[in-house]
């Protein structure tokens, strides 16, 4: 029994006295109840802990129980195909507890213990194992081999090991011993903590993108495997259903969602909906592959601020695996906006917008964590990072969205204009930017040709142009323009209904392979090569447009499907036939 008590109670903080025996990131248990805390603060004689759960009921001289340990989860088969909350806890187990609401003081072991793995176990007694060498392997799901990997900070040589067969996680499957002579023994399970980066071999350059399905990420503003990228805009423009997306579509091996202070009905459609999807990848339902983190708006505040390690932890413990890894952060505003709170209460001089003057360095330490690596493990992984940003009226020059981009190479800016014209996804092509495809140019070039490229730029250039025209076009009307830059128009608008815009509720445009993407963008500039060779001829554009070749385009997204694109060759035909039966009728 420890001598430590609370002294003071403000909301999720609180303050102990009664020693000077605890540190800075060790895990207490604070009250009768022993709701998990975190020692953030030690001056002198008073430690400041703050706590993961609701403090509600807590008084001065409660006993505070120290874990002389930093916050740590538990990492092992049972992760994916399943829900936790922020520090992770599993959901299910505590609905089954408590019921619908979280109780206090609730520790539920994140990981199945009596389920029982069919293990092949990979060493034997008199090996040598380095730190994040693989001992021990079985089937976390039917798509993903999970890999028992020696902690990163362990090495030694194995004395007895157990054979090949069904373990649960808490059994020992072998015993190492340290060059100190220290005995460790081995699980399909680890402990790892939160806040400390998994350590790696080296850093990769990132060469290929994350491939996602969708059209104007794809082919305008790709995200590499292994990159950062955010997604900024207001409420309801689409980011939580564009992170969606992302998570269905995207050619990861592995899923985690993190719903970080979103309103629970959100996190709730993602469970209904990650539960009924089927990976086109595997055939194999979704979850398969998937790791929900949900801290919803109610739950503790100080949760919410651990949720992105935790969040980070898994994903970098199935990188190390070898599997590439896609995390979604919905949102990270929310997150900071818990820093902001915290920080109030630990009464710290406040910096712009009342964030703390370390929001930059918080956000700094999350996205360096991503990255395409070579394991200790010996093989290759990735974490991809995704965050969503929910500046406060769409205003992108708010401290949490600058500082964002001061680590990310991609920007998806929503813009709400779009949204409201039911143009999803509502990336705006004018503010948003990706930094990554210099980079990605070689894989794109051996993967899709020179003209590829070609074919992206001219897009982006039609639609820079557009932009343009529309500022003459409100002052003055587009009758006045020259057929050109009408025809220059009325491509930008076939560019943006038939090939930006896309239909995440339509079986065929929800999912697009990026040879159809080449192709669409093809048959939309054979249109725009051949109008504009009857516009030099003085053929007005309105004969262009009555042959209806243009609406055609844009319906083309909804009526070829992935795995038939020969059917391109048809339209190929239709805009040949268009462009030379109105060359005919001025002949």
């Amino acid at each position: 029994m420890s001598n430590y008590y609370i002294h003071g109670v403000n909301g999720p903080v609180v303050t102990v006295k009664g020693g000077k025996g605890l540190a800075i990131m060790d895990m207490v248990s604070v009250g009768p109840e022993g709701l998990l805390g975190e020692v953030v603060s030690v001056i002198g004689d008073e430690t400041t802990v703050q706590v993961y759960e609701d403090t509600t009921g807590l008084v001065s001289g409660m006993p505070v129980e120290p874990q002389n340990a930093p916050m740590s989860i538990t990492l092992g088969p049972g992760l994916l195909n399943n829900i936790f909350d922020g520090i992770c806890r599993p959901l299910r187990g505590i609905a089954e507890e408590t019921g619908a609401f979280i109780g206090r003081g609730i520790h539920i072991p994140p990981l199945d213990t009596e389920k029982k793995w069919d293990v092949t176990m990979l060493v034997k007694a008199g090996d040598a194992l380095a730190p994040g060498q693989v001992y021990a392997e079985c089937d976390e799901t039917p798509v993903i081999r999970h890999r028992s990997m020696l902690r990163p900070n362990l090495s030694g040589r194995v004395v007895s090991a157990v054979e090949s067969g069904s373990y649960t996680v808490e059994d020992v499957l072998a015993v190492l011993e340290t060059p100190e002579g220290q005995q460790v023994e081995l699980k399909l399970a680890q402990r790892w903590p939160i806040r400390q980066a998994r350590p790696v071999k080296a850093r990769r350059s990132i060469t290929r993108p994350l491939v996602t399905g969708q059209r104007i990420i794809d082919a305008l503003f790709p995200l590499g495997k292994g990159g950062c990228a955010a997604i900024p805009g207001p409420f309801g423009a689409g980011k939580t259903v564009t992170q969606h997306q992302l998570a269905k579509w995207s050619d990861a091996d592995l899923i985690v969602y993190l719903g970080c202070g979103e309103r629970g009905n959100e996190m709730t459609q993602v469970l209904d909906e990650f539960s009924e999807l089927i990976d086109p990848h595997t055939n194999q339902p979704l979850m398969y592959r998937t790791v929900l983190l949900a801290n919803t708006s109610n739950m503790p505040v100080a949760a919410r601020e651990a949720s992105i390690y935790t969040g980070m932890t898994i994903a970098e413990y199935y990188r190390d695996m070898g599997y590439h890894v896609a995390m979604m952060a919905d949102s990270t505003s929310r997150w900071a906006e818990a820093l902001r709170e915290i920080s109030g209460r630990l009464e710290e001089m406040p910096a712009e917008e009342g964030f703390p003057a370390y929001l930059s360095s918080r956000l700094a330490e999350f996205y360096e964590r991503a990255g395409y690596m070579d394991a200790l493990s010996g093989r290759e992984g990735s974490i991809t990072v995704i965050g969503a940003v929910s500046p406060q009226g769409g205003d992108f020059s708010e401290p949490v969205t600058q500082n964002t981009k001061r680590f990310i190479r991609t920007f998806w800016a929503l813009d709400r204009s779009l949204a409201y014209a039911r143009h999803f996804p509502a990336i705006n092509w004018n503010t948003s930017y990706s930094e990554y495809l210099g980079d990605l140019t070689p894989w794109y070039v051996a993967n899709y040709g020179e003209e590829f490229m070609t074919l992206r730029s001219r897009l982006q250039g039609v639609m820079k142009e557009e932009t343009s025209l529309n500022e003459i076009v409100k002052l003055i009307g587009s009758d006045i323009l020259p057929e050109d830059q009408k025809l220059t128009i009325e491509i930008a608008r076939v560019i943006r209904l038939g090939f930006l815009q896309q239909n995440s509720f339509n079986a065929i445009d929800t999912y697009v392979p990026m040879e159809k993407m080449k192709r669409m963008m093809a048959v939309i500039f054979r249109l725009y090569d051949g109008a504009r060779g009857l516009i030099a001829k003085s053929i007005p554009l309105s004969q262009i447009r009555a042959t209806g070749i243009f609406d055609k385009l844009i319906r083309m997204k909804y009526e070829i499907p992935n795995d038939n694109i020969s059917q391109f060759d048809d339209y190929d035909a239709a805009v040949d036939e268009a462009i030379s039966s109105v060359a005919a009728a001025y002949q």
